[in-house]
């Protein structure tokens, strides 16, 4: 019997896309008799019914490129619900336009907010599987997401070049890195390429223990100190505001940016060189790490063979050396925050790494 599958990305775009594409589409033909239908531009091309009846070849030389073939945007989840000046229903057209194209499945690739509204059109009937990317790795129930180790691959690779120029001038670097809610990239790549001092936003930091950092360095005639921040890091009286409070302060002193903050705090405090590094979106680009390109393999597959049991409300996640499966119900919304507790953060700890949070 035909099933008929169809596949959006959806958020932020990130390596290992094209390589879990390929891999839903390459199983399923060689699992049951499928046609795979190509949605455009992620929820939207779901509400504006922008899709396309997708050709084998279409999955061919695919694996080892970034971006998506299908493209992406955001529609955040909460505003799935409201019917805005266009007057459109957004989860009627998303149900309509499932059933127009006679879908036994809709496959979603994306990060938490992608997984609440697959979620939500689970909850509405749909059988949907979800497939988890973010190169933040902050989604609950997987170890890893994919896109997570390019990008730390990538991150990493940007500190280690600024370990020499921050020692031929002197230096302290910031290097400011991507992660608004959740740390799990700064801190693997600031481990991985020793830095001197991690701030995430789980563990708010206290600007004279940064500036302790460099001064014992001085002392220790270490002429230079690294510094990784997650650009969604926080210092310990923001952690106690509200967050508008906090964006209205940072209005006031004139930048968004916390790498460029922060900089500008130890030059006050110091009289020393600091310097601001800001990678990016160049984090999110280019081709897919060999980890990634087997994990989101691994999870392509997966959720083929999903499809060929008819097992639905589901995303695909990895436990251990196992690719298993949780219910979208379970995980959806969930946050996988960076604990004090975590091992990657003790190992940090026993190697001198400061964090400058209230532990130290």
């Amino acid at each position: 019997m035909k099933k008929r599958i169809g596949i959006l990305t959806s958020g932020g775009d990130c390596p290992g896309l094209n390589a879990a594409i390929r891999g839903v589409a390459r199983a399923s033909y060689a699992l049951f008799d499928a046609e795979i239908i190509g949605i455009r531009g992620g929820y939207k091309g779901l509400i504006e019914g922008d899709y396309q009846l997708m050709s084998k070849y279409q999955f061919s030389n695919i694996l080892t490129m970034g971006g998506t073939i299908l493209g992406t945007s955001r529609t955040p989840f909460k505003e799935m619900r409201v019917v805005g000046d266009d007057n459109v229903d957004k989860v009627a057209a998303m149900k309509e336009n499932y059933e127009k194209m006679g879908l036994d499945c809709l496959v979603t690739l994306g990060g938490n907010g992608t997984h609440k509204t697959a979620n939500m059109l689970s909850q509405e009937g749909l059988n949907v599987i979800g497939l988890p990317k973010t190169i933040d790795n902050d989604i609950f129930g997987t170890d890893f997401t994919f896109g997570f180790h390019t990008a730390v691959d990538i991150a990493t690779d940007v500190i280690d070049r600024i370990h020499t120029t921050a020692a031929s001038h002197n230096r302290v670097m910031v290097v400011e890195i991507m992660g608004n809610k959740s740390g799990w990239l700064t801190l693997y790549a600031g481990l991985a390429g020793g830095a001197d001092a991690i701030l995430i936003p789980e563990l708010p930091y206290d600007i004279e223990k940064v500036a302790e950092v460099i001064e014992k360095r001085s002392i220790e005639n270490k002429n230079f100190t690294i510094i990784a921040v997650a650009e969604g890091a926080m210092d310990v009286d923001e952690a106690r505001m509200k967050r508008k409070d906090r964006e209205d302060k940072r209005k006031e002193e004139g930048t968004n940016f916390i790498s460029v903050r922060i900089a500008n705090q130890l030059r006050e405090m110091l009289n020393v060189e600091a310097r601001t590094v800001i990678p990016g979106h160049i984090l999110r680009g280019g081709s897919p790490c060999a980890y990634d390109r087997v994990l989101s393999t691994q999870f392509g597959v997966h959720a083929a063979q999903l499809i060929s049991n008819g097992t639905y409300g589901v995303t695909v996640a990895l436990e251990g050396e196992k690719i298993r499966h949780n219910s979208l119900a379970v995980i959806a919304g969930v946050p996988k925050p960076v604990t004090p507790s975590n091992y990657i953060v003790r190992t940090a700890r026993s190697m001198g790494v400061s964090f400058c949070d209230e532990e130290e």
